[in-house]
């Protein structure tokens, strides 16, 4: 009997992003804290009579998500999360995939991401594929570095690609403002910077390693901590791609943020409040500073990707 499976997950921003030099294989690797966020994307599957994968992508209510440059074919990384499924248990089954964004697109928030675990984890319910989570958790780290920690959201270390995912404890609850960009910025684009930025000697580039300072402050619950060990490597290159990002920081600063930084790839630049009520007001005052084309609050961290139906 056919029936709908739906998956919600959620975005995430970066604590920490550290940045070691490219290696021959083209990828950096990586030292990160990430931290899941209560902005979500929804995939429903839905198996089909045949082998076809087929897309749909809409935005969810009053999530301000421009979806104009979201592919529905198989590029889409929710489908290859499919087509990789399909192709790990040997199965020829078609599916409907119904996408409902909530996280910015092109944001460095990992929306794309979040697809593609959510449809990892509805396709494998859906076909019935019988999947453990060790198993989806390999086919997530050939999609891509975010996918595996997605899967299992809250906070998290990831290291080498990212891609290996060690839970982290943390207290209590974080309160973000996130300001996104209709324009994104390419992740590719960004790491070319940061390359270009190396070479040419205006950034040096280290082995990553993760912040004692962060882990400490995520233990305590202790938000003004965490706000001052906040660090990202690629926002120097964000900023030298998408300089008009620095005027939404300062912005943020000046209704007293703790800390504020350009999240992941950017261009959406997050900042960090004292209270749910403080993001609010945080918020307020970058809407009216008309630095963002909009501007959300989230608190972390957020469980992984879940069954709702």
């Amino acid at each position: 009997m056919t029936r709908s499976v739906t998956v919600r997950a959620p975005g995430k921003v970066n604590l920490q992003l550290s940045v070691g030099p490219g290696r021959e294989d083209g990828f950096h690797p990586l030292a990160t804290v990430f931290q899941a966020v209560e902005l979500y994307e929804t995939v429903t599957a839905t198996p089909r009579d045949d082998d076809a994968i087929v897309l749909t992508v809409s935005s969810a209510p009053g999530a301000h998500v421009d979806i104009s440059g979201v592919p529905i074919d198989a590029s889409n990384i929710a489908a290859r999360a499919a087509i990789a499924l399909r192709r790990e248990f040997g199965l020829s089954d078609g599916v409907d995939l119904e996408i409902v964004k909530g996280v910015p697109v092109a944001g460095g928030m990992a929306g794309g991401s979040a697809d593609a675990a959510a449809a990892l984890l509805a396709c494998a319910e859906a076909w019935d594929v019988g999947a453990s989570r060790t198993q989806l958790d390999e086919i997530a780290a050939t999609l891509g570095s975010d996918v595996p920690f997605i899967l299992h959201g809250h906070t998290a270390v990831g290291l080498g690609r990212g891609d290996q995912i060690t839970p982290a404890m943390s207290r209590g609850r974080f309160h973000w403002v996130l300001a996104t960009q209709r324009e994104g910025l390419s992740t590719a684009d960004v790491y070319g910077e940061f390359d270009r930025m190396i070479a040419e000697g205006e950034r040096e580039a280290v082995d990553p390693e993760i912040s004692d300072a962060i882990m400490v402050a995520l233990v305590a619950g202790d938000a003004q901590g965490l706000a001052e060990a906040l660090v990202n490597d690629l926002q120097p290159a964000a900023l030298s791609l998408a300089p008009h990002l620095q005027s939404v920081m300062d912005a943020a600063l000046e209704a007293d943020a703790l800390g504020v930084m350009v999240s992941g790839s950017g261009p959406t630049v997050a900042a960090l409040a004292r209270s749910r009520q403080h993001a609010l007001a945080i918020a307020a005052h970058l809407t009216v500073s008309d630095t963002a084309d909009a501007v959300v609050t989230a608190s972390g961290p957020a469980p992984g990707a879940v069954l709702v139906t």
